[in-house]
């Protein structure tokens, strides 16, 4: 009866590690598809304050566009974006689902990271971001991928995260 309550026990670890390394790779493939086949979009940062001792060198994230949208809108709701001809986005309005886009706009879906992880040592080049550059689908889904400068540059690479 021992033997039998183990067996149990395996085959519930079994199955549970199994539905859970389903759903992080699911979760990588989902993001690796939105990088692929998203557009571009830039959004304006707002000031930001590289670093944190406890954390390793990241920049915390702060959006000019968390200040444009209304106090309405919800995290993960849809919004429509605008775009200008550098794709720098701008809120156009909340998405009411049935109303076609112009050339020009986005959906998005208004779930924006609070940070951006990236290699030790290079804060002080962060220090000149002013874009986020998000991977954007036509569903809204979006995922940061990099930071710009000024000029549009991209920066390196990171790890952004909600």
């Amino acid at each position: 009866m021992n033997f039998s309550k183990i067996s149990l026990r395996a085959i519930v670890a079994v199955v549970a590690g199994i539905l859970i390394l389903g759903f992080l790779n699911w979760s990588i493939f989902q993001k690796e598809s939105i990088v692929q086949k998203g557009r571009i979009v830039l959004l304006q940062l707002a000031p930001v304050d590289p670093r944190s001792l406890m954390q390793g060198d990241y920049m915390a994230l702060r959006f000019a566009l968390a200040n444009k949208v209304s106090s309405e809108v919800s995290r993960d709701e849809m919004i429509v974006l605008k775009l200008d001809e550098n794709n720098v986005a701008n809120f156009e309005r909340i998405d009411d689902g049935h109303s076609a886009l112009q050339d020009d706009e986005i959906r998005f879906r208004y779930r924006l990271p609070n940070a951006f992880f990236f290699e030790e040592g290079q804060g002080k080049a962060y220090e000149l971001a002013r874009y986020g550059e998000f991977r954007v689908t036509d569903s809204g889904n979006a995922t940061l991928t990099q930071m710009r400068d000024e000029g549009f540059n991209v920066m390196g690479r990171g790890v952004a995260r909600d």
